[in-house]
């Protein structure tokens, strides 16, 4: 109790502040339905089709355990494409970035709040995926791969966080909408996040490393024994150089208004 006491009142009310604003970050996405329906069902909905009622495992390939793990990758790109681009994009049509930055509220607390909302999303997706594997599709794994791919799908939010910043920074609501739709459908395809990339043309096995998507899905992979042998740190360094590099391109951006 007198530990509690001791804590600076600043620092109490910091942290109010910042939870209240991830709440009403959340809350606000959560109650439109052009993006929470789509984020929320679309890869359960998917999940469904392919690695359940379509499935036809061979070899070392099982389309339940591959699927699950690329699929969460999915689920994570939406709500920081579309979570921070379109949001960020509107509020500042609006002059509701401007006065955010006028308010006294704690230095970063707009951009934490948005990515503690993107967490709370991919943790949803990842627990409808997790529930739908289990149950239909027979899915069963060590505890360690469950909690590696549910730190994967939370942490792998970053990269796409930082895309949709700078997406947001630099247009429109209804043009970062528009290259949101252009990166997101594509990225998944070519990144090999609905089928493996062996079913696609050598060509475009050869250019899937540059898309973030696909060093994510292959960290995924490996967390469910999906990519045996395969090392994880480049897969680490190359989504760490994406959002660096993202994240100062929207700093550029927002300093200039």
């Amino acid at each position: 109790m007198d530990a509690l006491l001791a804590v600076p009142a600043g620092r109490v009310s910091r942290v109010r502040c910042q939870a209240l604003e991830a709440r009403s970050e959340f809350l606000r996405l959560l109650r439109a339905p052009s993006f929470a329906v789509p984020t929320l069902l679309f890869p359960p909905m998917f999940y469904l089709l392919f690695a359940i009622v379509l499935s036809h495992g061979h070899g070392g390939f099982q389309p339940g355990v591959y699927l699950l793990a690329t699929y969460g990758v999915f689920g994570v790109m939406s709500p920081g494409l579309f979570g921070f681009g379109i949001t960020v994009a509107t509020d500042r049509e609006n002059g509701w970035l401007t006065f955010k930055r006028a308010l006294p509220m704690p230095p970063g607390a707009y951009l934490a709040s948005k990515l503690m909302m993107a967490m709370l999303f991919a943790t949803l997706i990842f627990t409808l995926l997790a529930v739908l594997a289990t149950t239909l599709g027979g899915v069963r794994l060590p505890a360690r791969a469950w909690l590696l791919l549910l730190a994967t799908d939370i942490a792998g939010v970053l990269p796409f966080c930082a895309i949709g910043l700078f997406i947001g920074s630099a247009l429109r609501a209804q043009s970062a909408m528009a290259v949101g739709n252009l990166i997101y459908l594509p990225m998944s395809f070519l990144s090999g996040l609905w089928i493996p990339l062996e079913g696609l043309p050598p060509v475009l096995r050869t250019i899937a490393p540059v898309w973030p998507a696909w060093h994510l899905g292959r960290i995924a992979l490996a967390d469910v024994g999906q990519a045996p042998g395969e090392a994880v740190w480049p897969h680490v360094a190359a989504l760490l150089a994406v959002t660096l590099l993202f994240l100062a391109l929207a700093r550029r951006r927002l300093v200039r208004g």
